[in-house]
């Protein structure tokens, strides 16, 4: 019984070794609350559009709008986040998007929304999200200190995200079945102060922040040349945004697929989501429980392959049951992907270039998604949603093997990368890349 105790203690402490650091404890504890109110405002959002309009399109629409922004501003937004202080940039967006939410409760609670003023205020935030995104990713190495634990730390974000996606849904399909989507606008709104009160409590070392000598296309060119210059952040980009471009259509759809296939209602769509948020969970532990993520570079294509898969059985589904299970697989393989190429890229990326590398991660993870979004709702008013689901698991599928072939080529690339930032073995070893990208398997 000890040694269990003992084995349990050690497990936890590899976890969540990243909350060793006061400033991201307090970021964990903030946007824990703050991102279940996000979630809460996401599936309201998608409720309502379709309650107000019964059309595929416009929630393809509403999608596109809302996210549109983060593809035009966040090549902008990196710059910024290299050169200005990433903390006070971070209450700013915090303090908006706490208004937009507000905005948004007062509009529906007064039975004077439209979907001219979802689509705006959509825009508003994903104009908002497109300087905060960078921003916090980059922000994340001020908070823990180390690399060591700059692996960790991205687990742990993507961990809380996903704990989120788990519980806000549930309880917003509650809440809009018994007192309506405003409420959820409402909780939404004042759980920003969470997340804006540990932003203030937090102790940060001075750091000095580029001055703004050279114009901001310069910055822009600059972190282009560096991103796309290097094959591996490229390949790992590009995978990302295809990743993004066709599988979250099933998101966009899913109210469609819970009323239209699965015949239920807002529960249902609730009870959908959160399956997704728990296989993404289980992949977040999968990936944080281990004290080395070793051959992460196999693990990129495996899950982005687990996930189209899932997505064309889940497209054939009729029956809540299997529809729940390949939630939580494609959940499972999206999120795996997303964090492991997080990982690497963070990790490669010098200092000084990270909020541009960050803003085009930004790009390929949610910048690729509005787009996605108009071709799903109008291929899914077209075709139906089964096809457009299946046909964008298989693409997803496809680019997982064109990705698989080219690790040869990253383990040549990236050895080179690591001996030129020195970096610690195990760094190395704990996101698995010297492993299965820089390091040629031994005879």
């Amino acid at each position: 019984m000890k040694f269990n105790n003992t084995a349990q203690s050690s497990l936890l402490k590899t976890v969540f070794r990243a909350l060793e650091y006061r400033n991201y404890r307090l970021f964990f504890v903030g946007q824990s609350i703050s991102l279940i109110g996000t979630w809460m405002q996401q599936i309201a959002m998608s409720w309502l559009v379709y309650r107000l309009t019964g059309s595929a399109l416009i929630l393809g629409v509403v999608g596109f709008s809302s996210q549109l922004p983060t593809f035009l501003f966040s090549p902008f937004a990196g710059v910024l986040a290299d050169r200005w202080n990433r903390h006070t940039i971070l209450l700013i967006t915090q303090t908006l998007a706490m208004a937009q939410a507000f905005i948004l409760a007062f509009l529906t609670l007064s039975h004077n929304i439209a979907v001219w003023h979802i689509i705006a205020m959509g825009i508003l935030l994903g104009s908002i999200n497109s300087l905060d995104i960078p921003a916090r990713q980059s922000f994340v190495i001020d908070m823990v200190e180390r690399k060591e634990t700059l692996g960790n730390a991205i687990v742990l974000n993507s961990l809380m995200f996903n704990v989120a996606r788990l519980i806000g849904p549930s309880i917003a399909g509650i809440l809009i079945a018994f007192t309506g989507e405003g409420i959820c606008f409402l909780i939404n709104g004042i759980s920003f102060i969470a997340v804006i009160g540990c932003l203030l409590a937090m102790k940060l070392k001075a750091k000095r922040h580029k001055a703004l000598r050279k114009n901001i296309f310069h910055g822009i060119k600059e972190g282009f040349n560096y991103t796309f210059g290097s094959v591996p952040i490229r390949l790992i980009l590009a995978l990302l945004g295809i990743m993004s471009l066709l599988g979250t259509s099933y998101v966009v759809l899913m109210p469609v697929f819970a009323k239209e296939v699965l015949h239920g209602g807002p529960k249902t769509l609730g009870f959908l989501m959160v399956a997704v948020g728990c296989g993404a969970l289980i992949g977040t532990l999968y990936l944080a429980s281990r004290k080395g993520v070793l051959k992460l570079g196999s693990i990129i294509p495996v899950s982005s392959a687990i996930f189209g898969i899932g997505m064309i059985i889940f497209s054939l589904s009729r029956a809540l049951w299997v529809s729940l299970i390949m939630l939580v697989i494609i959940g499972f393989g999206f999120m795996v992907q997303m964090a492991s190429s997080n990982t690497v890229l963070q990790t490669i990326v010098d200092d000084d270039k990270r909020g541009r590398v960050m803003s085009f991660y930004s790009m390929a993870f949610m910048g690729m998604t509005p787009l996605g979004s108009l071709i799903a709702g109008y291929l899914a008013s077209s075709i139906g949603v089964t096809a457009t689901l299946m046909i964008s698991g298989f693409c997803c599928a496809l680019a997982a093997f064109f990705f698989a072939s080219k690790i040869p080529l990253l383990k040549s690339m990236v050895r080179p990368i690591y001996e030129k930032i020195s970096i610690a073995p195990a760094v190395a070893e704990g996101i698995g890349v010297a492993a299965s990208l820089a390091v040629p398997p031994e005879d």
